[in-house]
């Protein structure tokens, strides 16, 4: 069993859940991303997030096959087109959602990110999934420091039970005012595209020296120090998306490295935080 937990929605999981953006889009994969999201449940990573935006379904797809006789073993979450976030509209995407996803209730729903229905009209419908059983808590994505003061002043508003945001040592702003916030209101933070979105960013990340060097100096991957370093803030879940059983294995041992104050310091020197608010990293 792993070792390093957060207390999320009234529960201790592992810090380290698994993402599923890119999943359902291509058949042939099907199977290796069922059996990538199985392994990670046995291996302790039984947070799973999806959205019905991901592969327009296809992901929810995926997440119910693989989740198919072990429903009781995950913690489900799922998001919510901001154009569906709002009266008949939500209940009719939640719906679909529970449809694609075999199950008759989804552990956390999200609003993906904001539209052009208000924070009022959101959580009104978040509240009557709730109450309808649909869903058991309910939380944002992609929402920055003065979009939760808008929903704290908001009636219900403080129900909300977490914002997902991206996340990565080479995007440290939230740690200007997002973060600090969250963890004063006890908010878990899920840190989306932990690694750095698939790319030339993630390549220079990983390829770091000073990555590399805190890496070698404990005999593990690049990818699962920059694990490690996500997790270790306070109130932060990582969401890693895994195709592979390889790749889903590395990421749970993540959950045992304990990176040095030393280590820390030289990779945050460098990577340093801004120094000043700066607008919310979204992908």
């Amino acid at each position: 069993m792993t070792d390093s937990s957060i207390h999320f929605c009234g529960q201790s999981l592992p810090a380290i859940g698994q993402g599923t953006w890119y999943m359902g889009e291509n058949r042939a994969r099907r199977r290796q991303e069922v059996a990538a999201l199985r392994a990670g449940i046995d291996s302790g990573l039984t947070l799973i997030d999806t959205a019905e935006m991901y592969a327009e379904g296809g992901a929810e797809q995926v997440v119910g096959e693989a989740i198919r006789g072990q429903r009781d073993k995950v913690f489900l979450v799922s998001k919510v087109y901001p154009w569906n976030a709002g009266g008949r509209q939500m209940a009719n995407a939640c719906e679909g959602s529970l449809r694609r996803l075999e199950t008759e209730v989804i552990d956390l729903y999200l609003l993906h990110w904001r539209g052009d229905f208000t924070l009022a009209e959101t959580v009104e419908a978040m509240q009557a999934l709730v109450a309808q059983g649909k869903i058991r808590r309910w939380g944002v994505s992609n929402l920055d420091i003065e979009d939760m003061h808008e929903l704290w002043q908001t009636d219900g508003g403080r129900d909300c039970a977490a914002n997902q945001v991206l996340y990565h040592l080479a995007s440290r702003g939230i740690e200007h005012s997002l973060l600090p916030w969250c963890q004063s209101q006890a908010i878990p933070v899920m840190a989306y595209c932990p690694l750095a979105q698939a790319g030339r960013l993630r390549s220079g990340l990983l390829a770091h020296p000073q990555v590399q060097a805190v890496a070698n100096a404990h005999g593990v991957t690049p990818a699962q120090v920059l694990l490690a370093w996500v997790i270790q803030h306070q109130g932060v879940m990582a969401i890693p998306k895994a195709a592979t059983i390889a790749h889903v294995e590395e990421n749970a041992a993540a959950l045992q490295l304990r990176l040095t104050a030393d280590d820390l310091a030289s990779l945050e020197r460098a990577f340093p935080a801004p120094g000043r608010k700066v607008a919310l990293d979204v992908v």
